[in-house]
């Protein structure tokens, strides 16, 4: 039997003339997996209704990848924007699943609009709330059906389906568990469940069966679970059975460690193996990791960026502690220049008094730009921030760090923002570092010429918003006038500056270089994407003012505690109760 449109409950309110008027400008059909809806581009003359399957929207980024904005679920309208506005489609939606969908043509929509005028409004709510989707997490339709394929027979799948289960439970949230048992079940069946559920794993290993491949064929997402003391093998999952999740790089690698276990390869070879879009491991059972995981199904995660900003990035250190007393935790974490380096801290799982003790160490006790040279490529050698670097960080990889990781440098060859995910981790930190003039480049193959971040980036936001689809907590440090016009009247000579200041102080070019190196880089840009924004006021702490350890830390505690106070709710952020779609359930709340 043939649908019609009654049967779509974004049109309840619509007259049974109207929609009897509507039926002949509508046509139902069959998109199976994979295949586009429409692309970026197309002319936008008809609106289409998800009867079922799952469509998801994507939009180009400036590395001409496809990035995820959402998902269609059935009930819900797509297509909307581009028709209202009578402009071609600004982004490009395909099939998750087998999907059945009702097109209605501009005449069709017209003759429901004349019908029912409320239903613009509506449609005017649901756009609004797509529009915020890249900002605001909950008017977003996350994955919801998971594949959680082992790439071992010795991985008990069920046991690690039902710890994830029990972790989203403690969240409020439910989620089902499906194994080869609902093998031929039709996609409404499916669809019942994810209407019940806000999560369903479809557990398989990987295998040459039917069931496997319904598995990734559903999925929103597609885990492969891995033994960290075991090689994978290349391809990891059958390259003769494509899944959209596939297609669109949907896939994570989650690597189970088993208490002192030896590493049989890398973590990149894992990534590789299955070309993953992200690597996340998983130490115990029903553990820290565990909850990590639960919050990133749950669209709960929390991400945290610190911007650059010399010495007055020790008061990163402050709102660290004030976020963990608070009970918040870092799921993924990231930043630029010094605030890289206390964002590593944090990923390498290290304790507040270990990160106060090693940054004073590094940083206070000593001057890590001390080793003067005359200038030729930078004010300094650079070895002393080398050595201690080495010391801290050992040959500790981003992907294998307790929490994910990513910090960004630029690169002066192509004028352009390098952003690192992977790799030496003291290397990178080097390059995210490096203010030029005082501090060497580092050289990045043929064509890379890396320097401090700061100098295109001081604040990613935008980063983490494009790999992070939870909550964001942004602690900027950065200020506009970040220069004291007293250093340079009549300034003494380099001699003379080190026989009044001694060698454990920066002479002023230090921040004339800073400044003059961030100089284009607005220090408010991306403050409007955090969810929560610390800004911690610091008006006697100077860029170069590497001796105000404890003044810097308490103002960036004080600042945290002012700001968890007046957003309370950001500390545990219940989401109203579901109803069918996240889209749907923002047009209820507004009605």
């Amino acid at each position: 039997m043939i649908p019609s449109l009654a049967e779509i409950p974004f049109l309840k309110n619509v007259t049974p003339a109207a929609l009897k008027a509507a039926e002949p400008e509508t046509v139902w059909f069959s998109l199976p997996a994979g295949w586009p809806l429409f692309h970026r581009g197309d002319a936008a003359e008809c609106i289409y209704f998800v009867l079922s399957g799952s469509l998801a929207a994507f939009h180009v980024t400036a590395n001409n990848e496809q990035q995820l904005l959402g998902h269609i679920r059935p009930g819900e309208p797509v297509g909307e924007m581009g028709l209202i506005a009578r402009e071609p489609h600004t982004g490009s939606v395909f099939a998750m699943r087998d999907s059945e969908i009702l097109r209605v043509s501009r005449a069709g929509f017209e003759l429901l609009i004349a019908a029912d005028p409320t239903l613009m409004e509506r449609m005017a709510r649901l756009m609004l709330a797509r529009a915020r989707a890249p900002t605001k997490p909950r008017t977003r339709a996350e994955p919801k059906v998971y594949a959680l394929i082992s790439a071992s027979p010795t991985i008990d799948l069920k046991l690690r389906a039902r710890t994830l289960q029990t972790a989203l439970a403690r969240l409020g949230k439910t989620a089902a568990i499906v194994g080869e048992e609902a093998a031929g079940m039709e996609s409404l069946w499916f669809d019942a469940l994810e209407h019940d559920h806000d999560a369903v794993f479809l557990i398989s290993p990987i295998a040459d069966t039917n069931w496997f491949r319904a598995c990734i064929r559903q999925a929103d997402r597609i885990w492969v679970l891995g033994r960290a003391d075991a090689r994978p093998s290349t391809p990891l999952l059958p390259e003769e059975d494509p899944s959209p999740a596939r297609q669109f790089r949907l896939v994570d690698v989650i690597l189970l460690h088993h208490g002192t276990d030896r590493k049989a390869a890398t973590t990149e070879e894992w990534r590789e193996a299955c070309d993953a879009a992200r690597l996340m491991h998983w130490r115990g059972l029903d553990d820290a990791d565990a909850a990590r995981l639960a919050r990133v199904i749950a669209g709960r995660s929390t991400g945290l960026v610190l911007s650059g900003g010399g010495a007055r990035a020790y008061a990163h250190i402050g709102v660290v502690r004030a976020l963990r007393e608070a009970g918040v935790p870092f799921d993924v974490l990231g930043g630029t220049s010094m605030g890289a380096i206390i964002a590593a801290c944090v990923a390498m799982g290290w304790s507040d008094e270990e990160i106060e003790v090693r940054i004073r160490k590094a940083f206070v006790e000593s001057n890590p730009l001390g080793d003067y040279v005359l200038p030729v490529v930078s004010l300094v050698r650079g070895k002393r921030v080398e050595d201690r670097l080495q010391e801290n960080f050992h040959e500790t990889l981003i992907e294998d760090l307790e929490a994910p990781f990513f910090c960004v440098s630029t690169n002066l060859a192509t004028g352009s923002v390098r952003i690192h995910r992977s790799g030496l981790l003291r290397k990178v930190l080097r390059a995210t570092i490096g203010l030029p003039g005082i501090l060497p480049p580092v050289v990045d193959g043929a064509h890379g010429l890396l320097v401090d971040g700061a100098v295109l980036n001081n604040f990613p936001v935008n980063v983490l918003k494009d790999i992070h689809r939870g909550q964001i907590i942004g602690v900027d440090v950065a200020q506009r006038q970040g220069i004291d016009p007293e250093d340079f009247k009549n300034p003494p000579g380099f001699f003379s500056w080190i026989a009044r200041h001694g060698w454990q102080s920066p002479p002023p070019i230090a921040s004339l270089l800073m400044r003059a190196a961030t100089m284009l880089v607005d220090p408010w840009e991306g403050r409007s994407g955090a969810d929560l924004l610390i800004t911690p006021d610091m008006p006697n702490v100077d860029l170069r003012d590497w001796k105000k350890f404890d003044e810097a830390v308490v103002a960036g505690y004080e600042a945290c505690v002012s700001a968890l106070k007046r957003q309370p709710a950001f500390l545990n952020p219940e989401p109203p109760p579901r109803p069918r779609s996240q889209a749907l359930a923002a047009l209820e709340m507004a009605d």
